[in-house]
């Protein structure tokens, strides 16, 4: 039976934008599937009166400087701080839904995530989704149809995040057992 590992995300997450840079080849070298879930995140933190990352707060600083820092040791230029929260994040994690259902797996994530942290163009907006669809080849207004049906798939995900417990983003599932964050994913693949 092959090894499995839930990868929940969301599109607004800006330390997905280190994993989502890793996350295949880490898999493929650990002989794990993955399973990929994004979800509604900002659902969440709204139920929940939250908020991770607050503009001009040592947190937020230290947010940008862990990616900037992580990320060039990865090989990654970002051109930090990167606009965000992205007000348009629930039509980027549709898109990702329908992108994935329809077999491009996390290469339109990749592009997405490109285009914001390389080239400031908000997760989710207008920009970012022609230049991230259109650079793959994909249509914009056929995947923009298809991302509007995925909704009720995404809110089921969103559902079961909820009953996982799931609280940010990326998350790593193996089985029920949790890890969160962009640090844990080696040990989520160990586990799985």
């Amino acid at each position: 039976m092959a090894k499995t590992l839930e990868y929940w995300f969301t599109c607004g997450s800006t330390y997905n934008y280190l994993t989502v840079n890793r996350i295949e080849k880490a898999a493929a070298s650990s002989g794990v599937d993955l399973v990929l879930r994004p979800f509604y995140l900002g659902q969440i933190f709204r139920e929940a009166g939250f908020w991770p990352f607050h503009a001009d707060t040592p947190k937020m600083d230290y947010m940008w400087h862990d990616i900037e820092r992580t990320a060039q040791s990865m090989g990654l230029s970002p051109k930090l701080p990167a606009p965000y929260p992205c007000p348009e994040t629930d039509s980027a994690n549709r898109v990702a839904l329908a992108t994935i259902q329809a077999g491009h797996g996390l290469a339109w994530v990749k592009a997405s995530y490109k285009a914001w942290f390389e080239d400031g163009l908000h997760a989710g907006s207008t920009e970012n989704l022609a230049a991230s669809l259109g650079g793959l080849g994909l249509d914009v207004d056929a995947t923009l149809a298809a991302a509007e049906a995925a909704h009720s798939d995404l809110q089921a995900y969103t559902e079961r995040a909820k009953a996982l417990r799931i609280f940010g983003a990326p998350t790593f599932v193996v089985g029920e057992e949790l890890y969160w964050g962009n640090d844990r994913l080696e040990q989520s693949l160990a586990a799985a």
